[in-house]
């Protein structure tokens, strides 16, 4: 057991700590503020204060674990190796940067609570983030610097044996439309057959009535193939559909439509179902409520885990619905056009509330990487090359890579060519030595 000296115990201080040493690199941990009781100590200790205490393991405090709410804080980055940090800590501690409280600054996404303009669509920006102005978006620096101090506490404590973690892959597959042509019901097929006409688009009218008529597979209905791939690989998928109402935003199929629970059910017999939570959900309580009810009458279990619709993330407020609403895991905190660590991690963690400074059991799966991300790169190689370096990264910390597909990339459409491929290449990482 670690046990941490400091002068205060705070929310702040408890749950990045755990994040670290617990959740990252396997180490159990206590905290204390009586001198006496760390002296005592016989194992592995350091002391997290403005001063050291004698020449135990030490890390100098900044003051952000120490307080309360949100204040302009002035960060000012600096390299450090093979990577970046903040928070420089001169050369009275054992590592030349506070970790932990760079790492609480990341993973609570404190600068999403400071004024920042939002896209289109209400979302934070890559561009406006701390990761992407100073060129460490593609590194999961926290737990690169977990690993950091990892290896300074193991040349003080050379006997202590820690906890080896492995590489792993979480594939998700969004689903905001099952079908394209199937399933849209009278006044949407006219609608569309009447599109297809004013545009001169005969391909596709020819294409929508051999769907129609049962002589071609449906180009977005790619199901069976997940499913095939799902069977061959041991990490569970996770799928979410989207089952709100249409809108201007969302366009799916509406849960009426007995074909459609039925390929939920069937689904969700070999891969672990979530919902993908309409665009007006995430700002209606009563709609998230109403949409994820009506997902677990379809599942016939509690929802575990939910995706925001274009990837909308307002925050607290969409984390505060989900603690409410008793859903698990999270899956929107990413960036849709570009490739990278949000969050500046590679290990799931739990949302912490800054306006209420307090842990919640919500925990975040922050994805790297979505299909679209890739279309910015032009050949099979480039993409494949991007996924690579990306992969490397994670496996040089041993965490989890999430990407996140959709049904229709693995339809025969002209941009999604090759994605299959690419699909394959991240599973068969797992796999790898």
């Amino acid at each position: 057991m670690l046990l941490v000296y400091t002068h205060k115990i705070t929310p702040r201080l408890n749950y990045i700590f755990k994040q670290i040493c617990t959740r990252i690199l396997g180490v159990p941990i206590s905290f204390t503020t009586k001198v006496e009781e760390f002296i005592a100590h016989d194992s592995l200790k350091l002391s997290y204060s403005t001063q050291q205490l004698g020449n135990e393991f030490h890390i100098k405090s900044h003051q952000i674990l120490f307080e309360q709410g949100l204040s302009d804080i002035d960060i000012h980055i600096h390299e450090w190796e093979n990577t970046k940090c903040f928070f420089y800590n001169g050369d009275k501690s054992d590592i030349p940067f506070d970790i932990f409280a760079a790492s609480f600054y990341l993973l609570s996404r404190y600068e999403e609570y400071m004024p920042h303009v939002k896209d289109e669509y209400g979302r934070f920006t890559a561009k406006d983030s701390l990761a992407f102005k100073h060129a460490f978006l593609l590194q999961p620096v926290v737990d690169i610097w977990a690993y950091k101090f990892k290896e300074s506490l193991q040349r003080k404590f050379p006997d202590y044996q820690f906890r080896e973690r492995s590489y792993n892959v979480k594939p998700v597959i969004d689903v905001p439309m099952a079908y394209y042509f199937k399933s849209k019901g009278l006044m949407r097929t006219v609608g569309g057959t009447f599109n297809d006409l004013f545009r001169f688009k005969l391909r596709q009218l020819y294409q929508r009535y051999l769907v129609l008529s049962g002589f071609k597979k449906d180009p977005y209905d790619t199901f069976k193939w997940i499913v095939n791939k799902q069977k061959k690989f041991k990490n569970k998928f996770q799928v979410f559909f989207l089952i709100g109402d249409f809108s201007t935003y969302d366009k799916n199929i509406s849960i009426n439509k007995k074909g459609f629970v039925s390929l939920i059910k069937s689904v969700s017999d070999y891969c672990k179902v979530g919902l993908k939570a309409s665009y007006f959900a995430l700002d209606d309580f009563d709609v998230l409520k109403k949409e994820k009810a009506n997902m677990e009458s379809i599942i016939n279990t509690s929802l575990v885990a939910s995706r925001n619709s274009f990837n909308k993330l307002n925050l607290p407020t969409c984390y505060r619905n989900l603690v409410n609403l008793e859903v698990k895991e999270d899956y929107s905190m990413g960036y849709v056009n570009e490739i990278g660590f949000r969050a500046g991690t590679c290990s799931s963690f739990l949302f912490y509330d800054l306006d209420y400074e307090v842990q919640t059991p919500l925990m975040i799966n922050s994805f790297h990487i979505m299909d679209f991300a890739l279309l910015k790169t032009k050949s099979q190689l480039d993409k494949k090359q991007t996924l690579e370096k990306l992969i490397k990264e994670v496996k040089k910390v041993n965490g989890t890579f999430i990407p996140i597909f959709h049904n229709y990339t693995f339809s025969n459409e002209e941009r999604w060519q090759g994605f299959k491929d690419l699909f394959n290449y991240i599973l068969d990482s797992a796999d790898e030595d």
